[in-house]
């Protein structure tokens, strides 16, 4: 197996001068992550080494094991509302066990081939807990930018606004300057000079101003979380008994969920940059098989980050090489200079998250489907809320929950039901049929168009309308099925009431009934109760077996004579007689 997820045709054709376009990605890469890595383990509430160790593993394991080309792997921001949360409930080894746990389902979904069904998740659903994500990085990173202390942080949105009323008097203007410094060191440096990483840049700028300026008037990592190790932890595998696996079961599959929406759609942006194709199963696998190998050496869990992945390819990268290679470079950098790290402000940390969250609040989108006043802006404004003022896990939840809702109430809309005739047209060239009314209908022969899936939405409307409208008694009900593409067990249920209450006092045919629904009927015995020999493959078929089982004393004294029902009837009987006499001739 790891054989087949690293052999897979990526490294096809690779050359020497592959490798060092590989190599300059790489670094750039490596050089944009270590800030960013660390600067979200601290807002997930760890260490910011725990940020590093997970880029250089798992970003080593998901380029090499995944399913596309360039995707950059790490911690992203995503994750940060619900990792913060995990260690605020369970705390940070308990964090380490739900990422392991998150890393298998993510592998098996991988294996069952689960890859194309992230695609079902609305986008409504996407975009509004991503904002709300964003809004949650963002504002909690106002405490570091002020220099706030006293801080104490918490789950929820309402209380840790409070915590910055409460103790907004302990500003520090050492810490505002830092901060816009680094700020505006971000968001200049790509303007004057684009290759150069932003993020870097203004976190070096803003410290050695902070470190020379003012030594000692604002918060670093050092104070604040102490010396960053110059080297990786070592291996130490987590105690998983069956109590913490139902504990950490949910929130798990609330990562792996996560993992695989960010990873899939970081690979989609990086085809759509590259003109490639990437594996969505094996990319799956790859992000399982890194999350499962994270934890034992106290990473995060980890996923593909579009903004590293983009600035990959836009530095030249040809092969996964360049991901491996930028896990390298960041090991390599955490080795030389790691206790250099620890003087750099949290304040310098605060804009470069900021610009993070400005980046992915997807907020261009967020107004364009908000403008449309439709129920899916009902699911993006829900999602968005309960993301921001209750937890991503009751937003997902509710999110999906709501569009499901929505999804079934617009299909039982979509199922049409016609009570119709033929056409009494001289020339009978088709069927073409005719609605009723209380003048214009055949007293004997009921028949029906039903056009639209045929599912438990839709099923109880179906049923009370047909009974509704036979309640005279026709002696045959002809329904037309062709335009049935689905129909499930509910579905099955409603119609096998129809068909036995009128079987009762009449027959029952069906016409152009689809593969899929004509199965269902064999397998619950409603095909053998109606009988083979009344299901017909066209409509002209039914109406001549109908003809065959009518009272033509009670046609000749028809009240609904008016438009000859019973001579078109009788028409299309002849004219199918001639049709069929033709063909044996």
């Amino acid at each position: 197996m790891l054989q087949k997820l690293v052999f897979d045709g990526r490294f096809k054709n690779y050359s020497l001068h592959s490798l060092q376009k590989d190599i300059i990605s790489g670094i750039v890469v490596g050089i944009i992550a270590i800030p960013l890595g660390m600067a979200f383990a601290i807002a997930s509430g760890v260490k910011p080494e725990y940020g590093i160790y997970t880029t250089i593993i798992a970003g080593i394991l998901i380029s090499l094991l995944g399913g596309s080309k360039y995707q950059i792997g790490g911690p992203t921001g995503a994750f940060i509302p619900i990792l913060f949360g995990i260690v605020m409930a369970y705390g940070f080894e308990n964090l380490l066990i739900a990422g392991f746990l998150a890393g298998i389902i993510l592998f098996l979904m991988g294996v069952f081939r689960m890859g194309a069904l992230i695609k079902f998740i609305p986008r409504p659903v996407t975009i509004g807990f991503t904002a709300g994500i964003a809004v949650i990085i963002f504002f909690g990173q106002i405490p570091n930018f002020l220099g706030l202390s006293g801080i104490e942080r918490h789950e929820y949105f309402f209380d840790n606004t409070r915590e910055i009323i409460v103790h907004i008097q302990t500003l520090n203007v050492y810490s505002i300057a830092t901060a816009a410094l680094c700020l505006v060191t971000v968001l200049f440096t790509p303007k004057l000079f684009p290759k150069v990483p932003g993020p870097l840049i203004g976190l070096v700028v803003s410290t050695l101003v902070a470190t020379y300026l003012y030594p000692g008037h604002v918060a670093t990592i050092g104070s604040t979380y102490g010396e960053i190790p110059a080297r990786l932890p070592d291996f130490q595998f987590p105690e998983i008994t069956l109590e913490k696996i139902r504990l950490l079961i949910k929130p798990a599959f609330i990562i792996a969920i996560l993992g695989a929406i960010e990873s899939l759609l970081s690979a989609v942006v990086a085809d759509g940059m590259s003109g490639g194709r990437h594996n969505s199963n094996r990319e799956l696998m790859g992000q399982g098989a890194a999350n499962m190998i994270a934890p034992l050496f106290g990473g995060i869990p980890a996923t593909g980050a579009i903004a590293r992945t983009a600035t990959n390819i836009k530095n030249g990268a040809v092969s996964p090489m360049s991901g491996i290679i930028h896990g390298i470079v960041v090991l390599v950098i955490l080795v030389l200079f790691a206790p250099h790290a620890s003087k750099i402000p949290l304040a310098s940390m605060a804009p470069i998250l900021m610009v993070v969250a400005w980046n992915m609040s997807e907020k261009t989108v967020f107004y364009n489907v908000l403008k449309t006043k439709t129920l899916d802006s009902l699911i993006l404004v829900v999602t968005f809320l309960l993301t921001v003022f209750v937890n991503l896990t009751v937003a997902v939840e509710a999110g999906l929950l709501l569009a499901v809702i929505i999804f079934t109430k617009r299909m039982s809309e979509s199922l049409v039901m016609a009570k119709v005739l033929p056409n009494d047209n001289q020339k009978l060239r088709a069927l073409l049929p005719q609605a009723t009314a209380d003048s214009h209908d055949c007293p004997q022969i009921s028949m029906y168009t039903v056009e639209g899936p045929l599912f438990f939405g839709a099923a109880q409307t179906f049923e009370q309308t047909i009974l509704n409208t036979i309640n005279y008694k026709p002696k045959v009900l002809i329904l037309r099925l062709g335009k049935v593409p689905f129909m499930d067990t509910t579905g099955e249920s409603h119609f096998s009431s129809i068909v036995k209450d009128f079987s009762a006092h009449g027959q029952v045919l069906i016409t152009g009934i689809q593969p899929g629904p004509l199965e269902l009927l064999k397998k619950t015995g409603l095909y053998d109760f109606i009988g083979r020999e009344h299901f017909f493959s066209h409509t002209g078929e039914a109406i001549n077996f109908a003809l065959n089982h009518v009272n033509k004393n009670e046609c000749l004294g028809c009240k609904h004579f008016a438009f000859r029902e019973c001579a078109t009837l009788s028409a299309i009987k002849q004219k199918a007689d001639e049709q069929k006499q033709a063909l044996i001739q």
